[in-house]
């Protein structure tokens, strides 16, 4: 089977050790907070799944646009899309070092995840519109990925993260979700040779 990309395993951003989980749950709920957008949760729930390995967290403005226009980040590694944390208010969390992440998609919005902050970048327009184009191939609004995309804000929070659970995708799923990992090691098991997959 090929590695994924940039790491000989994959790097789920789940915290799996019972302890772990435990102690940052506790300290989760003491953190200053944020309920992030839909977007920004399903892919913090892809990155605690392993499937954006090997990314550690949400870009900064300048990765996202090196992965938009060149498919690489400011280090050079290749990632084929954006992945950003746009909020629309940011003064709860401004000149903090660590945030929750709320699911917006929850009731009770848990916390999904922790950020250790890295930077929170406004947006420009014009930066916006260079991501969108790359991205999508238009700017037309009615485009359902660009709406969903511009109508996230224009702040951007980026840093690592560390995963507590996978929103609603286990329990409204639970005979189709699977982690990136347990799909190999699905694929393994069957000895499967071609596999096909769509988006």
């Amino acid at each position: 089977m090929i590695k994924p990309i940039g790491s000989d395993t994959l790097q789920p951003l789940f915290v799996y050790d019972t302890g772990e989980h435990q102690a940052l749950r506790r300290e989760a709920e003491s953190l200053p907070s944020v309920v992030i957008s839909s977007q920004a949760a399903g892919n913090a729930v892809m990155m605690g799944g392993g499937y954006f390995s090997p990314l550690k967290g949400f870009m900064t403005v300048g990765d996202a646009l090196g992965c938009a226009e060149h498919m690489k980040m400011s280090d050079g590694s290749f990632f084929p899309v954006p992945i950003l944390c746009l909020l629309e208010d940011v003064e709860e969390i401004r000149g903090k070092q660590r945030v929750a992440l709320r699911d917006p998609n929850v009731d009770g919005n848990p916390v999904l995840a922790v950020i250790d902050v890295n930077a929170i970048e406004e947006v420009s327009d014009a930066e916006m519109k260079r991501m969108t184009e790359k991205v999508y191939g238009t700017t037309d609004e009615e485009h359902p990925g660009v709406a969903a995309f511009l109508s996230q804000g224009r702040y951007a929070l980026s840093g690592p993260i560390k995963v507590l659970n996978f929103s609603y995708f286990q329990t409204d799923f639970p005979d189709t979700f699977r982690t990136a990992v347990e799909i190999r090691n699905e694929i393994v098991e069957h000895g499967w040779r071609t596999i096909v997959s769509f988006q």
